[in-house]
């Protein structure tokens, strides 16, 4: 497999690339074994799964270029994605990273990048939330999309994984009252990262903020917001930089919990385990909203 990777990069580079060995392994999250590819000068990220998994390196490659296309935040540029046998593979730019930096810049680079808008909602292809099948198909109204292909979509999934009863009683009237909780307001089809949490963003040693393993959409942009504050937060310096860039709208407070509903429910239908009482607890808050 690394012979194959090789090729592809010297292929995507037009220079030849020989590889040192050992590779050095890098922790690939929960979904993806990764490692550090080097000739003693080029350093690469390498992700690899299962071969049926390629689709899913090659969204994400997507999404890269497309948050590339903004010039707007640092994210590793995508460099090849192709196959070894039974094994899929992606290969990214390695950037070192340290972690000591403020939030500030981070957060107006994100309120930039969610400056850049589509027509409609959705985007040009299906990606993965973790493992899961993410839909993207173009909508012209907010409500309607994420009804169908955020919430009604974990919802369905989550009765196909056993988790029926009161949950989805509650979900389908959430779902029937959904364009209550966007009186008054109507979000504009921004570029997101789609799955921005703490363990997606860092910082390089030169103190540039990087995010990455993107789930991008067009989209309201509280949505990639409400997922910073889900698992920890971010820094409070974060959230003011990026409230000086853009504010945000008095109604945030509340849909903030509909926004993290679609990551609490997905993560029930991948890990099972507390998930599915959280997302009722969460659907019980947000039905007491509805007048």
């Amino acid at each position: 497999m690394i012979d194959d990777i090789a090729a592809s990069i010297t292929q995507a580079t037009g220079s030849d690339f020989v590889p040192r060995q050992p590779t050095s392994s890098i922790g690939g999250g929960c979904i993806n074994q990764a490692f550090r590819l080097s000739d003693g000068t080029r350093n690469y990220f390498v992700k690899t799964n299962q071969a049926d998994r390629r689709s899913m390196f090659e969204a994400e490659a997507a999404g890269l270029k497309e948050i590339l296309h903004t010039a707007t935040i640092r994210v590793p540029t995508p460099v090849a994605c192709g196959e070894s046998a039974d094994e899929a593979f992606l290969v990214l730019e390695y950037l070192e990273m340290d972690g000591r930096s403020s939030g500030v810049q981070l957060g107006r680079n994100l309120a930039g990048m969610h400056r850049h808008t589509a027509p409609q909602f959705g985007w040009k292809l299906d990606n993965t939330i973790g493992a899961t099948h993410q839909p993207n198909s173009w909508t012209d109204n907010w409500v309607d999309f994420f009804r169908g292909q955020r919430l009604g979509y974990q919802l369905s999934l989550a009765a196909q994984n056993g988790y029926g009863g009161s949950l989805q009683r509650k979900g389908e009237s959430l779902l029937a009252h959904l364009h209550e909780f966007f009186a008054g307001y109507q979000p504009v089809p921004s570029l997101l990262h789609g799955d921005l949490w703490g363990g997606n963003a860092a910082t390089l040693s030169s103190g540039e903020p990087v995010i990455f393993d993107p789930a991008v959409y067009y989209g309201d942009r509280e949505a990639d917001l409400a997922m910073t504050e889900l698992f920890g937060g971010f820094p409070a310096d974060f959230y003011a930089a990026y409230r000086e860039a853009w504010p945000l709208d008095e109604g945030y407070r509340v849909r903030k919990t509909l926004y993290n509903l679609y990551h609490v429910l997905n993560h029930a239908n991948l890990f099972g385990g507390g998930y599915a009482k959280q997302a009722e607890s969460m659907l019980d808050r947000l039905l007491a909203e509805i007048n």
